[in-house]
């Protein structure tokens, strides 16, 4: 444990005591929803270790071919969502692509948000902002 006021390993003195590393989903069918969102944001799945072997109930690795957004990590859990998301994803993109991609639709945008609210193929809350707001 660190002692209060000290760097936690990894940190630099006086730097914050955490930062940000990934971003993970859970969900039922986890190779299915890694597909969707490879898609929806043109991520790709990351290539295993050299010497390392996936297996299919392992956590799926997504990474942004451009290397900069955040890596997303798909991870299988045996029950369905069942409440609304503390936290989520905001994307900027074309609505009715996603839509047609599997997305839901939560809530349009309206005099009161600018952004669609949309949910993906396992329900997990998105909000899709248009490319030129």
């Amino acid at each position: 444990m660190t002692e209060p006021g000290t760097a936690p390993r990894g940190t630099a003195p006086g730097a914050p005591p955490a930062r940000f590393l990934d971003l993970c989903l859970d969900a039922r069918d986890h190779h299915a929803l890694a597909d969707w969102w490879c898609t929806a944001l043109g991520y790709r799945r990351a290539e295993p270790r050299a010497g390392d072997a996936a297996a299919p109930e392992d956590p799926v690795l997504l990474v942004d071919p451009t290397g900069a957004a955040p890596r997303l990590w798909v991870n299988p859990v045996p029950e369905p969502k069942a409440v609304k998301n503390r936290m989520h994803v905001d994307v900027v993109g074309d609505r009715d692509a996603l839509l047609a991609l599997g997305a839901t639709l939560l809530r349009a945008r309206d005099d009161a948000i600018h952004w669609d609210v949309l949910a993906d193929p396992e329900g997990n809350e998105l909000c899709c902002f248009a490319p030129d707001d």
